[in-house]
């Protein structure tokens, strides 16, 4: 079976993602090898490779694999950077991340969620993890500032705690908008000054915390 799976991956990879213009190297590596089945319920594994997000449990999800993919190739990860990850979920965007960072900070408000990724992660070999639940809209405070921020749920507004917590040259995606639909935006900290680029369209779990939404 998991030959099965290896070939879905490599199609996911070919037809998901690096057709529609993902060419970062490092991230289609990552997604290539990092097994996604494993991380959803054994009676959804079966579509763990297919081009939508997967419900995990507790009303969340994990993310299309293009979604994944186009998230991490927005924050440049070079192998170097500390990375916060605001929303562990499943624990499959914190291990991509962890393939491509020297250190993921990982932040996830439901307790049950943080403790069975914490689990698989350890199961998979990763060891440059550090978990935390926590309101993830507050960041984490005593290991900032952060090469990289990602946020994978959507919020109101851009959180002044996690622009505070990014490094100089920091990049942070997050999605922004309503509790319905968002904006994928890409923010630059250059010293006192905040660049945006919108990567377009997405829809997301809320984003719950004091700097989001109110549950």
């Amino acid at each position: 079976m998991s030959h099965d799976f290896k070939l879905a991956r490599e199609r996911m990879v070919k037809n998901q993602l690096a057709s529609r213009g993902v060419a970062d190297e490092g991230v289609l590596q990552a997604m290539g090898k990092t097994p996604r089945h494993l991380f959803i319920s054994e009676a959804l594994a079966g579509e763990a490779y297919n081009d939508h997000p997967v419900p995990i449990g507790e009303k969340q999800t994990i993310s299309q694999p293009y979604i994944v993919a186009l998230m991490t190739e927005a924050l440049e990860l070079k192998g170097k950077e500390n990375t916060l990850e605001i929303g562990t979920g499943s624990g499959y965007q914190t291990a991509i991340l962890a393939e491509l960072s020297s250190r993921v900070y990982t932040v996830e408000r439901i307790k049950s969620l943080l403790v069975d990724a914490r689990k698989l992660l350890a199961q998979l070999g990763y060891s440059n993890v550090l978990f935390k639940a926590f309101d993830g809209t507050l960041g984490w405070k005593e290991y900032a500032p952060f090469d990289a921020i990602m946020v994978t749920a959507g919020a109101p507004g851009l959180p002044e705690p996690l622009i505070d917590q990014l490094a100089d040259n920091g990049r942070m995606i997050i999605p922004i908008g309503d509790r319905y639909t968002q904006e994928l935006i890409k923010v630059t900290k250059k010293g006192e000054h905040i660049e945006q680029e919108s990567f377009g369209g997405c829809r997301f779990v809320n984003l719950i915390g004091i700097h989001g939404w109110k549950d």
